[in-house]
């Protein structure tokens, strides 16, 4: 959790929008484009220089909400071949980056501009090396049929909101605004015409690299296991922001065929091992080193921080705030780290950008660190005239010339129900000085070698993997437990 408060608000007639990055107002004309793939023209308000430059304004905050995962062979894999598979693309001029980001969550998605991104989640699930081109010339297709710029134009947005921060839950819709929630233009859903075009780009970028391009298909299958476990948190799914269109399976080996019957090459490249021992040892699941829960106390190994919040408030982490909120949804407290050279210019600051009337101010102390408390309302006008007032409490922390901030906010009729639990939370922050607490590690991906013919079941078994996890590794491998496994199979298990 790499914390930080913006300085930048985000201002509308009715709202003032709390936590906001401001990150870019582009205004966009529409004009009649080429479309690099059909070559037809088309309705669009978004030029190629505007977006190259959205995905370089964009980078930056995506990478700053999730970090990135440092994996240097799938990395060096993942730049060379994207790189070769751009060069044989519909545009081969753009230039193509490609990121891991540092997330268990299954997903990969494209930003306008040439911006490709894996979760190391996604990386993890799959099981060898074609699989993941085709996912990769999924995504590079997204990008060179503008899929992202038609969307914004058919939605007729006339300048883009690009909004850092993480994706809170549904249940946070009302305070989402106060939350730094954004990142939604990076999540729209495709159409179904816009999936099944990536899909046969895809198969025809990593078919023309040599790749066996049905094995993108075997994707498909974890995709509909996905839909047994739709409740993720954070980043969205491959499934929420891919909706499956139906029968992409058959559609995609038949056109993996087709481009296989055209190209000369004498085999098709799947490179299941190799691919396999590039996942030996990467993060599995969520990272504690990062942040974690116990008992209602959240603990920050990296940055060796603790503090407690109410019991039965929801909790998440990412990496640039923690946000929690009560089952009601009628409050919200959010933690981050204030970025400035002095503890006063960290609460100054934060008050005038947030846009509020401070109505208290005073020097304090937590846990023998020097602190500022601040109490604070702010008005919204609402539809009708109507108008809502919110009330504030903040707490600026000075943790070894590191500056860290709480703010809680709820209506003012509900204030005197939240004011002490706020309280309670932000006077609990502490350093972290368990060693037990400090030096968790997280669970690892590792990769087993089957010594008999066996049933996937039994070789869980005899890599003395609980039984509890065994549909979760079963899924991993996207594979059955009764599945018949043979001698020199690896697999993926978590140790």
């Amino acid at each position: 959790m790499a914390l930080s408060f913006t300085r930048r608000i985000v201002k509308t007639r009715r709202i003032s929008l709390l936590f906001v990055f401001l990150l870019a107002v582009i205004v966009i004309l529409p004009t009649c484009a080429i479309n690099p793939v059909t070559g037809r023209r088309q309705l669009m308000f978004m030029s190629e220089s505007q977006e190259i430059r959205l995905g370089s304004e964009y980078d930056p905050q995506v990478i700053a909400s999730f970090g990135l995962y440092e994996n240097e062979p799938l990395m060096e894999l993942i730049e060379e071949k994207g790189r070769e598979m751009g060069k044989v693309s519909h545009r081969p001029e753009l230039e193509y980056h490609f990121r891991i980001l540092d997330t268990p969550v299954i997903n990969a998605f494209a930003v306008p501009g040439g911006y490709i991104y894996f979760t190391r989640g996604i990386l993890a699930q799959f099981n060898n090396e074609a699989e993941m081109m085709g996912v990769l010339g999924h995504e590079l297709g997204h990008i060179t049929a503008r899929h992202s710029a038609s969307r914004y134009t058919k939605q007729q947005l006339g300048q883009l909101l690009l909004i850092g921060g993480i994706i809170v839950s549904e249940e946070f819709r009302k305070y989402g605004q106060y939350a730094m929630v954004g990142m939604q233009l990076l999540f729209l859903s495709f159409s179904r015409e816009d999936e099944r075009e990536a899909d046969r780009l895809g198969v025809e970028y990593s078919s023309k690299l040599g790749y066996d391009a049905r094995k993108k298909a075997d994707f498909f299958e974890v995709l509909k296991k996905m839909r047994l476990d739709s409740e993720q948190g954070g980043i969205p799914t491959f499934l929420s922001t891919h909706p499956d269109p139906g029968d992409r399976y058959n559609s995609v080996i038949r056109e993996a065929e087709k481009w296989q019957d055209s190209l000369d090459f004498s085999s098709w490249e799947v490179n299941r091992e190799g691919y396999l021992q590039m996942l030996d040892g990467m993060v599995y699941g969520e990272d504690p080193r990062q942040g974690y829960v116990e008992d209602n106390v959240f603990y920050h190994p990296n940055f060796e921080f603790r503090f407690a919040y109410p019991s039965g408030w929801e909790l998440e982490n990412s990496a640039l705030q923690v946000t929690m909120a009560p089952g009601e949804r009628d409050a919200l407290m959010i933690f981050a780290i204030a970025r400035e050279e002095t503890l006063s210019k960290a609460v100054d600051n934060t008050m005038s950008n947030l846009e509020v009337d401070v109505t208290q101010k005073r020097e304090t102390t937590v846990n023998g660190m020097p602190a500022i408390a601040v109490q604070a309302t702010q008005t919204l006008e609402q539809s009708g005239g109507e108008t809502q007032t919110l009330r504030i409490l903040s707490y600026f922390i000075d943790y070894d010339d590191t500056y860290y901030g709480f703010v809680g906010v709820s209506d003012e009729r509900d204030y005197n129900k939240y004011s002490s639990l706020f309280e309670s939370s932000m006077i609990s922050f502490d350093k972290l000085t368990d060693e037990s607490k400090i030096n968790v590690e997280p669970t690892r991906i590792s990769i087993k070698e089957v010594q008999k013919e066996a049933t996937l079941a039994d070789a869980f078994r005899s890599f003395d993997v609980p039984e509890e996890k065994m549909e979760e590794f079963a899924f991993l491998n996207n594979m059955e437990l009764k599945e018949r496994v043979e001698p020199g199979t690896l697999l993926k298990i978590g140790e």
